[in-house]
């Protein structure tokens, strides 16, 4: 990037290489290199890039229909995509679940959380205000999403603006940050959003929102068994609604149709983004249960909200031709024997003195890096480990996702690793090749 660029860059700080053209799970650069494109972008690309079925999908629905407003319309390509999702959905969902579309996770926590607040003067219960998170969460970009948000460092310019609805630990095992362990711990971290919402009063809260696998700001960390299942009942007890956040983990990420899945547990509403248009079109939804929407039907009759491009017909074209693309090649059944492939790839890097943690669900990995091992101690922020990382690897011609903060929202240094589904056994050997080196050098410079 240039000081005349007219664009204005995620960081003014760094030089971005110029990406032209994009082939299953690579992008290639102006400047001739190929890079492996290990993240997936940010857990994004599920199909791979270039697929010439999804632009066709979506330049034929953009030649018979490109926009039709949803305030007056609406379009069979959309309801085709709702009720594809309805179907890929825990069972609660396929019946009579309804899709409201956006343009992404961050719309979709918005909408999810205007959702909730209707849901409830709907229900004649006003005073249910509260949407209660987790630290070390992160829900999107927008206010509202910041606000349920947990990443310290994300929240802290717009802390004035942001409402306090409040939040409990996460489930981190690796820190456990109420000092216990597993399983003799019986899930204890779930039990704080019972203390939380006695103190509150449970008049007052109106649902908790929660990433059933951690996503950018832990990286990968999945909860024991047991965790999940004693947050939806604890929500089931207290008339709270339960959202999942599946904006980095749904439609196949994790290696089932939700993460939620895993543990048979069935959501309220469920926050999809990211994968569900594979990178192709900017696509999120918000899947709605029956008992929500109904609320509204029978209330109201309409959600005080809306997006000009929802239901946009051309990204509901590639939302479609993903799904349909996917589901011919049985990608999302590759999911968990790939993960594991990757996991065992990265077994290795355990090794290092500078590598804490590897943890993954899926084709959803982290890979935490610490000061000391025996203690825990990570790196102090200023020697921007999580970069140094991705540079080394990216120099080494893999691309990975660095995110710092998984300690306390300052320290605490990871990557997180979410290839395309199509990842093949020879490219996740070069991504385990990439780290390792990236690794041995950096600890090499640390003199660790």
């Amino acid at each position: 990037m240039t000081d005349t660029s007219a664009l204005f860059p995620r960081s003014f700080r760094k030089q971005y290489p110029v990406a032209v053209r994009g082939e299953g799970c690579y992008i290639y650069t102006a400047d001739g290199r190929r890079i492996l494109d290990a993240a997936g972008g940010a857990a994004v690309v599920t199909i791979g890039h270039g697929v010439a079925e999804i632009g066709q999908a979506m330049a034929e629905q953009a030649r018979q229909l490109a926009f039709a407003h949803t305030s007056q319309f609406h379009t069979e390509i959309a309801e085709q995509l709702a009720a594809r999702l309805r179907q890929l959905a825990p069972p609660n969902f396929r019946q009579c679940g309804r899709v409201w579309f956006t343009c992404g996770g961050s719309e979709a926590t918005e909408t999810g959380l205007k959702l909730v607040r209707q849901y409830w003067l709907e229900r004649g219960q006003p005073q249910r205000v509260r949407v209660v998170s987790r630290w070390q969460s992160y829900h999107g970009a927008t206010l509202g999403a910041m606000t349920v948000s947990g990443n310290y460092r994300r929240r802290a310019p717009y802390t004035p603006w942001l409402a306090g609805w409040g939040h409990i630990d996460p489930c981190y095992c690796y820190r456990c940050p109420l000092g216990k362990s597993y399983p003799q711990c019986n899930v204890a971290c779930a039990d704080e959003l019972d203390a939380f919402v006695m103190q509150a009063g449970p008049e007052n809260v109106a649902a908790f929102i929660v990433e059933p696998v951690s996503g950018a700001t832990l990286g990968g960390v999945a909860p024991p068994d047991g965790y999940l299942q004693r947050i939806a009942e604890i929500c089931h007890r207290y008339h709270i609604l339960l959202i999942a956040d599946e904006v980095m983990t749904g439609l196949g990420r994790t290696g089932s149709n939700f993460a939620v899945d895993h543990w048979n547990v069935e959501p309220d509403i469920i926050l999809i983004g990211k994968g569900a248009a594979s990178g192709y079109a900017p696509l999120g939804a918000v899947l709605a249960a029956p008992r929500v929407w109904e609320a509204l039907a029978q209330g109201s009759g309409a959600l005080e909200h809306g997006y000009t491009y929802q239901a946009s017909p051309v990204a509901t074209a590639a939302g479609l031709a993903v799904l349909n693309y996917a589901a011919e090649r049985q990608l999302f059944e590759r999911v968990s024997q790939a993960g594991e492939d990757l996991m065992q790839a990265l077994a290795p890097l355990r090794e290092s003195p500078i590598v804490g943690d590897v943890r993954g669900c899926g084709l959803l990995a982290g890979v935490e890096f610490v000061r000391d091992r025996a203690t825990k101690e990570p790196f102090a922020p200023e020697k921007k480990i999580a970069e140094r990382i991705r540079q080394a690897a990216f120099d080494a011609g893999v691309g990975t996702y660095p995110i710092t903060g998984c300690v306390d929202g300052d320290r605490g240094d990871h990557i997180m690793l979410a290839p395309p589904f199509i990842i093949a056994q020879a490219e996740i050997a070069e991504i385990a090749r990439a780290l390792q080196s990236a690794v041995e050098r950096i600890a090499k410079e640390e003199k660790l």
